[in-house]
């Protein structure tokens, strides 16, 4: 007999259930549609208050990023608001890497996710919100796969062509998150970093560019198996055509500057990623990137410029991926955004470790440091 239900019927959802015995069960995550990766889950918990669950999530030695694991708390909410974090652990030995997540519950619901979910509807209340705001231009780039729109933001008067791109990984949550913070700061007529960057720019805001992949409770591809963040190069209409309406849209207004959010399994750290292997890359060009990274490593504590991906060797850059492709194309600077499911080793907080909270005070700490950019090339 088992004192638990546990389902995934829903927006996102993602596990398998092998068994439940008691307050235990044992689990499994479900590989993306047509592909080996899987790491993203998100399940609930009907049980008994206050009775302590046990909760196996097995074969995460197979997954897409086993060093995700280690070191790694998941999430947590009962009433899908606020997210703490469960107390957990990763054994490599067990049932082929097993996460043991304990948690006791205040209620008799509890909802678990490898990050804060961003559901279809939030998503929806953003674009709804951010639309209704002064001076601001939605616009429809195209449709997915699965029939869904690929939604587009637009404000501000200047003409520095700015774009910002999110969740092409669709269970790199942090990403929306992210998008929420910058989406408030400037469409907040008090604010003045928001008022500023209006004055000067021409800002583009794509917040969920695969929502197929996120409906369905992906990891890191699209309704047909597609890694979005590999099809820059050549997009089709028949594998990656959010990427394709994406590219088509740019190609209309041109790139200044592009900032791709994303997040990472393993690295306990906020950084970037950059287009040091671009062929024929100047330092001309490499020196906006690198001002920028100096601006926001200045501007936040929770950046930092110590852990991150290794460069690209000199003419190696991968032009299948948005930030190098952009940068080629465009001759403009270009970043990947990175932020952790682990909390930061530099700044833990333990009761929620990396937050929606934080992803969105970050975003205004990115704009923030956009306009100094600016303005540096101003002066």
């Amino acid at each position: 007999m088992s004192d638990i239900v546990i389902d995934a019927a829903f927006d996102s959802g993602n596990i398998e259930v092998l068994s439940c015995t008691g307050s235990n069960a044992k689990l499994a995550i479900r590989k993306d549609h047509n592909s080996e990766f899987a790491q993203w889950f998100h399940f609930r918990v009907a049980c008994e208050q206050g009775e302590e669950l046990e909760l196996k999530i097995t074969g995460l030695n197979q997954s897409a990023y086993p060093g995700g694991w280690p070191g790694y708390d998941a999430c947590v909410s009962e009433d899908r608001e606020y997210w703490t974090r469960a107390a957990s652990t990763f054994d490599k030995d067990e049932e082929n890497g097993t996460l043991t997540i304990r948690y006791t519950p205040a209620s008799n619901i509890a909802w678990f996710a490898y990050f804060a979910p961003y559901s279809m509807e939030r998503h929806h209340d953003l674009i709804s919100e951010a639309a209704a705001s002064e001076g601001v231009t939605y616009r429809r780039l195209g449709e997915t796969l699965d029939g869904q729109s690929l939604d587009c933001l637009e404000m501000g008067e200047g003409d520095k062509q700015i774009w910002f791109t999110a969740r092409q990984h669709p269970g790199e949550t942090q990403a929306e998150w992210w998008m929420e913070g910058a989406l408030e700061c400037l469409t907040d007529p008090a604010d003045p970093v928001g008022r500023a960057l209006r004055r000067r720019c021409r800002l583009y805001f794509v917040p969920n560019c695969n929502p197929d992949g996120s409906r369905r409770g992906h990891l890191r591809t699209n309704a047909v198996g597609s890694n979005l963040n590999r099809e820059w190069e050549s997009p089709t209409a028949e594998k990656s055509p959010e990427v394709l309406a994406i590219r088509n849209r740019m190609d209309e207004t041109g790139v200044d500057f592009a900032m791709d959010v994303h997040g990472d399994e393993a690295i306990p750290a906020v950084f970037l990623a950059g287009y040091e292997g671009l062929p024929g890359l100047t330092e001309e060009h490499l020196a906006g990137y690198n001002r920028y990274q100096s601006i926001l490593d200045r501007r936040t504590p929770d950046f930092q410029t110590k852990l991150g991906y290794p460069k690209s060797a000199p003419g190696k850059a991968n032009l299948t991926m948005a930030t190098t492709q952009i940068a080629q194309r465009f001759g403009c600077t270009a970043m990947t955004l990175e932020m952790p499911y682990k909390d930061l080793a530099d700044a833990p907080e333990p009761e929620q470790g990396w937050s929606p909270e934080r992803c969105k005070m970050l975003a205004r700490d990115c704009l923030a440091a956009l306009l100094e950019w600016l303005e540096a090339q101003d002066a």
